[in-house]
């Protein structure tokens, strides 16, 4: 079945996140979630306290000429504002460790989702789109989950604390006071979609963003970029792309300023409407407010306008939330196409055949491989051979499970690849790949990430195997050296023989080569691939190669043709039939 891309679902309408989905990451803290809350409304409470107070010191403690009373009330407005800061501070960081929490959980889930992802997913999505995934949208959400979160908490409750008092003030004026709240709430709700919009469109463009910079910066990019002269051109691309981000940062921060301002301005006035409403009762007698009373309300309503301003631009972040949560969702929502079935066991390795039967394999639409059915007995030499394009790698990958065929099946000792967990499987098929990989690392740790647990000797042991201690232990730093982004601080060959040590220490039953010694020079990979025989000479081996000269001793030759098996058989055998095998041979395809 057809996998949808990362790229292609970027371009998709735009689509409401699930509000249960998002408080979901949250359920494994529910019990901070509780203490933060609990935290939170004490805060609120002592936060309306201080207007009370100072209502008794207009309307009682100055008229009676209370001293103590006064002292007692400016005391509880000291205390009040003195614990509401320290409950404030208390819970902003209980709301920033779970924020962070919630981060580490999703980054991770994220991370391994990806990792789950099939060879094929990968090969169809750009690397730049992933990282842009993975850094920028969980970057973007960063700020949502550690001060939107709580602050929908904090200001929700500080709301309806202070709407609570104000009913208890006076009910009429309250009225009056809260009538702006559902106004408010109706133009956030106006701003929500358009924001969306935006935001799914910013994260777009810092995805293309992100894999130009990925591909022009690196060792390749930048050695393409310097070898052909066109530097100015790629400056050009990135500005280009840049001041699109630009345009929409600038619409985001724009979008609903007006309408923002004229809330603002609504809340500023209230009080001054409370006191001409308040005061010309009073001047007319037909009030039985008290001015202890006016001063506490307007002092009240003042503080709502802190709370309310603040949940317009928690609606705005939303907003733009769900959008980053949607498309963080959509990476957790990519099916994993190659997977443990329910109960798969562990691979045991008896003897190491391996088999194909019936196997076809297709990317996308076209066939790739048709009807395939070989037989690799224990401990023998198969090679795979014919023209760019055939199949080979294809047919290889299948073995490691890198690729699922779309009919057939693949064995080893009689057991369906897929009815075992992908971990034994690794264990048991090692690959060495036409391209080198290395990471950034020192070559020690690059050898041990083939076994955690190798010894210094062991991987030595391992490295003079592969002709490559010599070089290494020339080195100012030896096996700490470190190899550089993507190996460059080697040469394609030595490189090539790290990854063949790495193999080597790694010891697996069957081993599949993939151009193993391509990158080698002829007397380095003469010596190399004695090696690599005598390596062979234990365990069951696939190798692919476009030097003939190198399967001219396999046990069989296969030779596949428009992904369909054409000969078999030892190399005297197929250059007698004079077929398609001695064509290669003698460079008549390629």
């Amino acid at each position: 079945m057809r996998m949808t891309s990362l790229i292609e679902r970027d371009q998709d309408d735009d689509e409401r996140v699930p509000l249960r989905r998002i408080f979901a990451l949250f359920k494994p803290y529910r019990w901070a979630m509780t203490g933060l809350f609990a935290v939170i409304i004490a805060q609120a409470a002592l936060g309306v306290a201080a207007p009370f107070f100072l209502r008794g010191i207009l309307d009682t403690a100055l008229p009676h000429r209370d001293t103590v009373l006064l002292t007692l009330l400016a005391a509880g407005m000291i205390v009040s504002s003195l614990g509401s800061g320290a409950l404030s501070v208390n819970s902003t960081g209980i709301a920033n460790t779970i924020g962070q929490r919630v981060m580490n959980d999703l980054r991770v889930n994220v991370y391994d989702h990806l990792q789950r992802m099939s060879l094929a997913f990968f090969t169809r999505t750009r690397t730049g789109e992933v990282l842009s995934r993975v850094f920028n949208d969980i970057g973007g959400v960063d700020n949502v989950v550690n001060t939107t979160a709580s602050s929908i908490a904090q200001n929700g409750i500080t709301t309806i604390a202070i709407a609570v008092a104000l009913l208890i003030m006076d009910w009429q004026l309250a009225i009056l006071g809260l009538i702006v709240i559902p106004l408010f709430l109706l133009f956030t709700l106006r701003l929500g979609k358009k924001r969306r919009s935006l935001a799914r469109g910013r994260q777009g463009r810092m995805a293309r963003l992100t894999t130009m910079v990925e591909e022009s910066l690196s060792v390749s990019g930048v050695l393409l970029s310097k070898t052909m002269g066109n530097g100015r051109e790629l400056r050009d691309r990135f500005a280009a792309e840049s001041r699109e981000v630009s345009d929409l940062e600038r619409q985001s921060a724009l979008a609903g300023r007006w309408q923002m301002a004229s809330r603002r301005i609504a809340l500023t006035c209230v009080p001054a409407i409370v006191y001409w409403i308040a005061g010309m009762a009073i001047a007319h007698g037909a009030s039985p407010i008290s001015l202890g009373t006016v001063v506490a309300f307007t002092s009240m309503l003042n503080r709502l306008i802190g709370p309310v301003t603040a949940m317009q631009t928690v609606g705005q972040n939303l907003s733009t939330a769900t959008t980053l949560f949607g498309r963080i969702f959509e990476v957790l929502d990519l099916p994993v196409e190659i997977a443990d079935r329910p109960g798969a066991g562990e691979l045991v390795v008896r003897d190491g055949a391996v088999s194909l039967r019936g196997v076809s394999f297709k990317y996308e639409d076209r066939w790739t491989l048709r009807d395939i059915d070989l037989e690799v007995p224990a401990g023998s030499t198969t090679a795979l051979v014919g023209a760019t394009g055939s199949g080979k790698t294809t047919l290889a990958y299948l073995v490691a499970r890198l690729y699922e065929p779309g009919q057939g099946r693949v064995l080893i000792d009689g057991t369906d690849i897929q009815d075992v967990t992908l971990r034994s499987l690794a264990g048991a098929v090692g690959l060495v790949a036409q391209e080198t990989y290395l990471f950034h690392a020192s070559v020690r740790e690059n050898l041990r990430f083939a076994k955690p647990d190798a010894t210094d000797e062991e991987i030595e042991r391992a490295a003079r195997a592969a002709h490559i201690h010599d070089t290494l232990a020339t080195l100012a730093e030896g096996y700490d050296t470190m190899v550089g982004q993507r190996g460059y601080r080697f040469s394609g060959g030595e490189k090539q023989r790290m990854a063949i040590a790495r193999i080597l220490l790694r010891n697996p039953p069957v081993l599949i080569l993939d151009e193993a010694t391509s990158a080698l020079d002829n007397r380095t990979e003469r010596s190399v691939q004695e090696e690599l025989d005598r390596l062979a000479a234990q365990r069951t081996t696939i190798t692919i190669a476009h030097r003939l000269s190198t399967v001219e001793n396999a046990d069989q030759i296969v030779v596949l043709h428009e992904g369909r098996i054409v000969e078999r058989g030892k190399h005297a055998e197929l250059m007698a039939l004079g077929g398609r095998y001695t064509r290669l041979v003698r460079g008549e395809i390629s």
